[in-house]
């Protein structure tokens, strides 16, 4: 009698775990290299997609083969969909149009599937006719570190040299 209920609640088991509960919109695409080896590595190139009207946007990184696949951000009254999908960069300096960095999210053929309508394409190499050497720098990070004696025991001063202390507000 016991094997009865058992076996039911497997069986209810396994008709819930093959019913996809999810209705929520699948954005598939991928990026490529312009001037890359067939054999390059293209994962953990960022990829975002931002929708209209919706506040979240959805972020994904590629694979090995420079494919994604990331949920469409959405908002539960909007039922019309227009979204884009940004290249972001990647692990090393990536070159880009601003035509073949972002590309307009269409409809899929399949249902609460969708597409990129232009790829995604990059340079990992300087374009030629363009200075891509930076400019001056805008700012420094550098600390100032004064010599301090080792045997006071005390932290490097770059730890406490931008501190100013508030002394007489009571």
């Amino acid at each position: 009698m016991a094997y009865v209920h058992v076996i039911t609640a497997l069986l209810f088991a396994l008709v819930l775990v093959r019913i996809d509960l999810s209705a929520c919109e699948i954005l598939q695409g991928k990026v490529s290299c312009v001037d890359c080896t067939h054999s390059y590595d293209l994962s953990d190139i960022k990829v975002t997609v931002k929708c209209e009207g919706v506040k979240n946007l959805a972020m994904t990184t590629t694979e090995e083969d420079g494919s994604f696949k990331v949920n469409l951000p959405s908002d539960n009254t909007k039922t019309s969909m227009n979204c884009l999908a940004k290249l972001l960069g990647g692990p090393i300096q990536l070159y880009a149009k601003k035509q073949n960095q972002v590309s307009q999210v269409i409809k899929g053929k399949e249902e609460n599937s969708y597409i990129i309508s232009t790829p995604l394409s990059f340079l990992i190499s300087c374009p030629q006719n363009t200075n891509c050497k930076a400019t001056k720098p805008i700012g420094s990070s550098k600390t100032i570190d004064l010599p301090l004696p080792p045997e006071w025991g005390l932290a490097p001063s770059s730890y406490y040299v931008p501190f100013v202390p508030i002394i007489g507000i009571p």
